[in-house]
């Protein structure tokens, strides 16, 4: 997970740490931090990956070309970090004080994320103390090390300087932020005092009670071009905070005071800033495993009156101090925000913006399987309305709509099973279909209990609806705004595979019309004759994803999916209550299994009941009529039993093991299979770690191919046994990682590519390209929910050409071939 060891061992409520967010855009940024803990130390930190890749350097860097010190390879830190400044309190993690000694940009000389995968990263520098080219150097992991342990190396240049020269290190001991040396840093946060009345545009005035807040146009794409702002598109609600003379309020959009809805925290984090007078424009979150906002939860965390998790990022000043700032151009806003906005985390945070190019922003948010962004002119002033120097772009199809009907679940009690949905045009509400996906057990039957106070006479909507729109439909008084992500429209005007996201109670019903522009034609998705039952039963209840939303995933993504599961023998988990209920493993066809599913005879087996295989879409969603959560395929096809055209490992983390751990095995696991010939393609395992899975021409058996690579994992292991073991047991797993070659023999499966886990989460095992492997995406990232947006976004499947870099697993000499 992004940032997961960085948080681990940081408790935010007691250090002034920033929590921050791993950036969805590529920056050059570089900071060195002095940082006096136990023992006084540097801190290299390079922006790779939307992080800050970081080295404590024991002894500091040093000018003198050819002099090595320590760079001690740390676990990563957020962007936010690089301007933290002041003292992390005795008893947290790095107790001690830290100043900003150098900063500037870096510039990598080659490929950068090959030279740190390969532990040889050349670059230049470019700071206010350092400059020029530069070396880190991996060295050898011993046995003993508990840490990666990497050489910092001055390059021969201009820059360089002598060993007997002063060392800059006693020359300049000062921040570069601050000026001040370490020895003067206090518990007081070193920030400029923010002067409003020195910008143009900044008049003086009473602080108004509210202000009818800026809101974006939508637009297809990403502004271009230096002039532009880019913010990740927040997922919570729009709040406005009000400070006079120590009281705090929370306004939203439309004025109303939300302060007690939100509870204490966000209210004495604004009141700890200690400002006469302020008026800050912002949007409430809750954030979930991956750093991301989620509305769903921020709906359920206000419904349950859990007020703990949510967090106020700020990204717009209205008014401070007796002056009105809304005539300043924005950069000049977002720069007096930066200063009385603290950078820890807790319940306050500074929306953070990207200068690089939009559409590059936007697709690596799209990427990553985010909403969107926002763009904002720098120098634009602040106008009540929808304006055209704020733009949005989305990477999903997401509004809100009117709620005019309801039907019950028909797999629980007073349950909503879906919504009836429509937008308000001259003649009416029109309706525009239903959702029926999206709603946790609660969230279920709190909608039912509120709709079902609020019984309409007679249809809400303009025309009248079909019978198969209106069956089972309870009609209700179109007064409810809901939230709801779909992936496109049909023919007939009805959103496709909608997901349910939460009330909005922040905008009246009327406001509601239909927001979303054109949209470029996409192919419809499969469509599936069989006949299912129940839709509304929910498989993942913490999450929402019900069997419709099951089948609406697997419809977004089987083009892509369909060669890894067609024609193969399959393993399913099936879960018929749901991952709460009982889930067991079933390779056999049962009792009602939909004729739909192939069912295949092993001829290695010929005792033995049919097999479980698909040849089809409709095959596929038979297995989801079937509540098959999870599905393992074998690693050939029934074309051919005996000849595997795959290999996978399978890279299992122990306890103690992190990711960044992980990401490296795949890599050597990757250039191992290289020496042997092999192409190699990665995907996440929906779980805990990595499947890193190489195409073969069929060639060879099942003996073989499990011959080559447990060969493979013993390699692994007695090159480096403090990192890897090739066995089972999981009694020697811990702090190693299990190179698992059991998937490659006869009768053994793993889990498909795209498949669901029957995990909370919802999580699916997700391809990527190589490039993408980093802190940004964890091992159970991609979900059901965001695995869809990632895909439309992609130009390039990363295993497009899986079967057409199939190579043979070749025999030397009468023997099995060897991994290197």
């Amino acid at each position: 997970m992004a940032l997961q060891a960085y948080r681990e061992k940081r408790d935010f409520s007691g250090t002034p740490e920033p929590y921050g967010a791993v950036a969805p855009s590529e920056g050059s940024r570089f900071v060195v931090q002095k940082h006096a803990a136990r023992r006084l130390h540097y801190d290299l930190r390079l922006e790779m990956d939307g992080a800050l890749k970081s080295w404590a350097v024991t002894r500091g860097p040093s000018l003198a070309p050819g002099e090595k010190r320590l760079a001690v390879h740390v676990e990563d830190h957020p962007l936010e970090y690089g301007d933290f400044e002041g003292v992390i309190p005795k008893g947290e993690y790095g107790a001690g004080k830290v100043i900003v000694w150098d900063r500037g940009r870096w510039s990598p000389i080659g490929n950068a994320r090959k030279g740190y995968e390969k532990g040889h990263l050349d670059f230049e520098l470019f700071g206010e103390k350092l400059k020029g080219r530069w070396h880190l150097v991996r060295m050898r992991k011993n046995v003993r090390d508990k840490h990666e342990n990497w050489l910092l190396i001055k390059g021969e240049d201009e820059f360089a300087q002598a060993r007997a020269a002063p060392d800059i290190l006693e020359e300049r001991p000062e921040s570069v932020k601050s000026g001040r040396p370490i020895a003067q840093i206090d518990d007081k946060p070193i920030v400029e005092p923010a002067k409003p009345a020195k910008y143009k545009g900044a008049k003086k005035s009473l602080l108004p009670a509210f202000v009818e807040p800026m809101l974006a146009s939508l637009t297809e794409t990403a502004p271009s071009g230096g002039r532009w702002f880019h913010e990740i598109k927040f997922d919570g609600y729009r709040i406005q905070a009000r400070i006079e003379a120590g009281r705090v309020r929370l306004l939203t959009r439309r004025g109303l005071d939300w302060s007690a809805r939100f509870g204490k925290r966000i209210v004495d984090a604004l009141g700890a800033l200690e400002l006469r007078s302020a008026l800050i424009d912002g949007e409430i979150v809750v954030e979930n495993a991956a750093g991301a906002s989620d509305f769903s939860a921020l709906q359920t965390d206000l419904s349950e009156g859990r007020g703990d998790r949510f967090r106020f990022y700020a990204f717009d000043l209205l008014y401070l101090d007796g002056f009105d700032l809304r005539s300043c151009a924005l950069k000049h806003r977002r720069e007096l925000l930066r200063k009385i906005v603290p950078e820890g985390a807790g319940a306050l945070g500074f929306s953070a913006h990207f200068d690089e190019d939009g559409p590059l922003v936007l697709r690596h948010c799209c990427r990553l399987g985010l909403e969107g962004i926002i763009s904002k002119l720098a120098d634009a002033p602040y106008r009540s309305g929808r304006a055209k120097s704020w733009l949005k772009a989305k990477c999903l199809l997401r509004q809100e709509f009117v709620i005019g009907g309801f039907a019950p679940a028909t797999a629980s009690r007073n349950a909503v099973g879906s919504l009836a949905l429509g937008v308000f045009e001259k003649a009416g509400l029109r309706h525009v279909g239903r959702v029926g996906t999206g709603f946790s057990a609660a969230v279920a039957e709190r909608l039912f209990a509120k709709l079902n106070a609020m019984p309409a006479t007679s249809s809400p909507f303009c025309k009248r609806l079909g019978a198969a729109e209106a069956r089972g439909l309870r009609f209700v008084r179109p007064e409810l705004v809901a939230e709801v992500e779909f992936r496109g429209w049909t023919h007939d005007g009805h959103l496709r595979h909608a997901s349910f996201c939460g009330l909005r109670e922040d905008k009246p019903a009327r406001e509601v019309v239909l927001e979303t522009p054109d949209q470029p034609h996409r192919p419809e998705p499969e469509r599936s004759a069989v006949k299912m039952t129940h839709l509304d039963r929910l498989y993942w209840p913490e999450s929402g994803v019900t069997k419709q939303g099951l089948a609406d995933y697997y419809a977004e993504v089987w083009l892509y999916m369909r060669p890894f599961v067609i024609g193969r023998p399959l393993a399913l988990l099936r879960c018929p209550d749901g991952t709460q209920g009982q889930c067991f493993f079933q390779k056999h066809g049962w009792r009602g299994i939909n004729p739909k599913v192939a069912l295949v005879k092993d001829p290695g087996a010929p005792g033995e009941p049919a097999l479980i295989s698909i040849d089809d879409f409709d095959g596929l969603m038979g297995l989801v009529q079937g509540a098959a959560l999870e599905i393992h395929a074998w690693g050939a096809g029934v074309a051919d039993w005996e000849r595997p055209d795959m290999i996978t490992i399978d890279l299992d983390p122990g306890e103690g093991v992190g990711w960044a751990d992980i990401v490296e095995a795949a890599q050597e696991t990757r250039e191992r299979l290289a020496q042997a010939g092999l192409a190699a393609f990665v995907k996440t395992s929906g779980g805990k770690g990595l499947h890193v899975v190489s195409p073969l021409l069929r060639k060879v058996g099942w003996s073989e191919a499990k011959s080559f690579t447990k060969g493979l994992a013993e390699a692994m292991k007695a090159d480096s046994p403090a990192r890897y073991v090739s066995t089972i047991t999981k009694a020697r797993r811990k702090d190693r990682i299990f190179v698992d070659y059991l998937r490659n023999q006869r009768g053994a499966t793993a889990v498909a590519a795209y498949s669901t886990r029957a995990r909370p989460g919802a999580a699916v095992s997700m391809p990527l390209d190589w490039a993408e492997l980093g802190d940004a995406v964890g091992p159970a990232y991609f979900t059901v929910d965001n695995a869809p947006t990632r895909l439309s976004s992609l130009n390039l499947d990363p295993w497009k050409d899986f079967f057409m870099a199939a190579a043979p697993l070749e025999l030397k000499k009468g023997k099995r071939r060897k991994a290197a």
